[in-house]
């Protein structure tokens, strides 16, 4: 790995950090390349319990590198979707992590850039942080992001801020439910690590991993579909190993450490 993308485990918590400063963190092929690399090893490490995703510097992403677009330009049809499946690649696999994803932004998170920083389950972003979906003022599209943002906000606000391509403040995405918490530049560090740690000891690293899985299968399903599905799984965790050790704790009056 070169030295696009730092990484760090802390306390059952992995930190992969954007390190491109010089070019605002922008995707290029070789960091979408580290970060799906770094980011399937950490979900596949029973060690690590949540993920942060963060940046350097302030910038946490500016969307695709403009040296990357201008290579664009001349691929063929069959080479940019080949490309484009590489991006997907890496937004599924954070946005099926069955890992717990914090994202911690503090500066402009722009385009592909803003889709990585609102896939996470969790984004804390500083006032000073800037979002928007800004594809359309270049005559792109974001094709990939909107898939995963319609399940956040809803279709008026989808409609508001991919058409207009329009940047907006921390505090907006928080009133529209795109991001989750809005925290001083001060203090964003800490509490990120302080919110990473209490759900790395406090939940069943077994039960996060099956409730986010039913997040994401649920909303394609029929109502009685997703009943028949919910019950199966429900039964199933009442005899996992987890389930049982909680139990046991509860009726105990014991200190569970998970």
């Amino acid at each position: 790995m070169s030295d696009l993308l730092l990484t760090e485990v802390r306390n059952r918590v992995a930190y992969v950090v954007l390190n491109r400063p010089e070019k605002r963190n922008a995707l290029s092929a070789a960091l979408v390349r580290e970060l799906y690399t770094a980011i399937e090893g950490f979900n596949n490490n029973d060690q690590v319990r949540v993920i942060v995703l963060k940046s350097a510097d302030k910038p946490f992403c500016a969307g695709a590198d403009l040296g990357y677009l201008a290579q664009l330009r001349d691929f063929t049809l069959e080479e940019n979707e080949a490309d484009s499946q590489e991006l997907r690649r890496l937004f599924d696999l954070i946005y099926h992590s069955p890992k717990y994803v914090i994202s911690q932004v503090e500066g402009p998170a722009l385009a592909g850039g803003c889709g990585l920083a609102t896939l996470a389950d969790l984004c804390v972003a500083t006032p000073e942080a800037l979002f928007g979906y800004t594809e359309v003022k270049i005559g792109f599209i974001p094709a990939l992001v909107m898939v995963y943002l319609r399940e956040k906000v809803s279709g008026s606000v989808m409609s508001d801020i991919l058409l207009s391509g329009r940047t907006f403040s921390a505090e907006e995405a928080l009133r529209m439910q795109l991001i989750h918490r809005v925290v001083s530049a001060e203090e964003i560090a800490s509490v990120v690590d302080q919110m990473a740690e209490q759900i790395s000891n406090t939940t069943s690293a077994q039960a996060v991993a099956k409730v986010k899985e039913m997040l994401r299968a649920i909303p394609s399903m029929r109502r009685d579909e997703a009943l028949d599905y919910a019950a199966k799984e429900n039964a199933k965790a009442r005899g996992s190993e987890d389930c049982r050790k909680g139990i046991d704790a509860f009726l105990n009056k014991e200190a569970l450490k998970w």
